[in-house]
């Protein structure tokens, strides 16, 4: 599924993802710092979903973001809740970019998009960094930092910050369910045995909940930025579009399902966007303790939650994969995620069942 991706951040804009720049940058001109500057826009590599830009000022940068080319289900790549919740978020959590402005008006660039800052750092994708190769504490210190911005994050009292009317916390994780099965039946191609059978287990293993949090429900290593020069440190997650209220632990489970170590068999690890030429980050099972231990909450039904991810993520692919058969992108990193599909669902089944343990 995952691809390499280029050494720096930014490439040019891919033909078919262009957009007109001359009336995005009269849209924006007086509304940010900067704007009354030429602009250069060049897109971010990195990421299978939402298009990323980098909108350089010379003076001020900042980034846009906007759903995918082709039909989407809005629910999944929504700009306006992503702006909603990084318009606030920001104030009492450092790691969450500030959003600017936002526009509904699709004569500009065909969608909704909204407009945010830009952090700097690295992203961590298939290629592990030489500058922290010197540290053989490294991963280690990636992972523990990654799971304390989780912890960090569930933390926040988002009635304090009026996002309280994100969404529905009773029966969240029901409606994940029943809503990512849904949506599997209109971007599949064929059926899956396998898939039908977690969709079933699923149903019939939904623990109570422990508490209700804000939910990232896309935390995983490449969607957040350490610093340059420093692997402990996290500067920024992203891709808030499906935020919203719920189980907190549907987000640990999310970090677990992206998550790679040495003795996974190779359908678990042709899935994840981790390093493929470095082994020494923590394992699942420290990254559950970690997190048990900071935020205080039980974790006796994991294997609910990381068999949920993966479900989750059957679908996400599914629908990233119908998108390029379908011809409503040419993006060609995408060509090959047919053949991911089955060995996904295989890999929640072995959860559920028990032969894939954390």
């Amino acid at each position: 599924m995952f691809t390499n991706e280029p050494q720096s951040d930014v490439i040019n804009v891919r033909e078919d993802e262009k957009f007109n720049e001359a009336k995005v940058a009269a849209f924006l001109k007086g509304k940010l710092p900067g704007s009354e500057n030429p602009l250069t826009v060049q897109q971010f590599g990195g990421g299978a979903a939402n298009l990323t830009y980098l909108l350089d000022y010379g003076s001020h940068e900042y980034v846009l973001r906007r759903p995918p080319l082709g039909p989407v289900a809005k629910s999944a790549h929504d700009m306006g809740r992503e702006y909603k919740v990084l318009s606030k978020l920001h104030e009492v959590y450092p790691y969450a970019p500030r959003a600017f402005l936002f526009s509904d008006d699709h004569d500009l660039i065909g969608a909704d998009f909204f407009v945010m800052e830009r952090r700097h750092g690295r992203v961590i994708r298939r290629k592990f960094p030489d500058a922290f190769r010197d540290d053989p504490d490294a991963g280690r210190k990636m992972s523990f930092a990654l799971v304390d911005a989780l912890a960090q994050f569930h933390a926040v009292d988002y009635d304090a910050l009026g996002l309280s009317d994100l969404g529905k916390p009773d029966g969240f994780v029901e409606r994940q369910i029943e809503g990512w099965n849904r949506r599997w039946h209109k971007a599949k191609e064929q059926d899956s045995a396998d898939f039908d059978f977690v969709y079933e287990w699923l149903k019939d293993n939904v623990p109570a909940t422990s508490r209700s949090t804000l939910v990232h429900n896309d935390y995983k290593l490449d969607n957040c930025m350490l610093a340059a020069d420093d692997p402990s440190k996290v500067v920024a997650v992203f891709d808030w579009d499906m935020c919203t209220l719920g189980d907190p632990l549907c987000d640990l489970g999310a970090l677990l399902t992206y998550w790679s170590e040495p003795n996974d068999p190779p359908h678990v690890k042709g899935m994840t966007p981790m390093p493929a030429d470095y082994h020494a980050f923590a394992t699942r099972r420290e990254l559950v303790d970690r997190y048990a231990e900071t935020s205080g909450l039980p974790m006796d039904d994991i294997a609910f939650y990381y068999a949920l991810g993966l479900y989750r993520l059957v679908v996400i692919i599914q629908q990233i994969y119908i998108r390029y058969v379908r011809g409503q992108t040419q993006d060609k990193r995408f060509a090959m995620m047919g053949q991911v599909i089955p060995l996904i669902s295989q890999a929640a089944k072995d959860v559920a069942t028990g032969k894939l343990k954390i």
